[in-house]
């Protein structure tokens, strides 16, 4: 099984093109040039593990993309599930998606005030879906 956390950013700036020092406000405004992250998805699914159970996280500021966008990646990169979550709810609600099914995960404000994480129910659940997937290949 292969838990893989959402990326934390899809854009970074290279070791090689940082400045050595402090950027002077004096020299006006700043313009920064990011590169994309290499997408790590695809080959794992396809070349280093097309064997294994795999999980990704679809995290969106936009609500009304996340599903879509989750439903996307299964179709893209062939791998089992997507844990979809907004950046506001995080905490307390996510969506668990693979080809055939979708189960809403949230916690009550009684558990939220007693300090329950989600990600105990994430990983229940997930337990469950891995134990069945290994039968289902035996």
């Amino acid at each position: 099984m292969f838990y893989l956390a959402a990326a934390v950013s899809d854009f970074y700036v290279p070791v090689s093109e940082m400045p050595e020092h402090k950027i002077q406000s004096s020299g006006g405004p700043l313009q920064i040039t990011m590169k994309m992250v290499p997408k790590m998805l695809s080959p794992l699914v396809k070349d280093w593990a097309p064997k294994a159970f795999i999980i990704s996280f679809k995290l969106e500021t936009d609500p009304s993309i996340i599903l879509d966008r989750a439903r996307n990646a299964l179709e893209v990169y062939r791998h089992q599930v997507v844990i979809a979550n907004s950046i506001e709810s995080r905490r307390s609600f996510v969506v668990i998606l693979t080809k055939d099914s979708e189960t809403k995960i949230l916690l009550s404000e009684e558990e939220v005030e007693k300090g329950v994480d989600i990600e105990d129910k994430i990983v229940d659940d997930l337990h469950s879906r891995h134990t069945a997937f290994i039968h289902d290949k035996n």
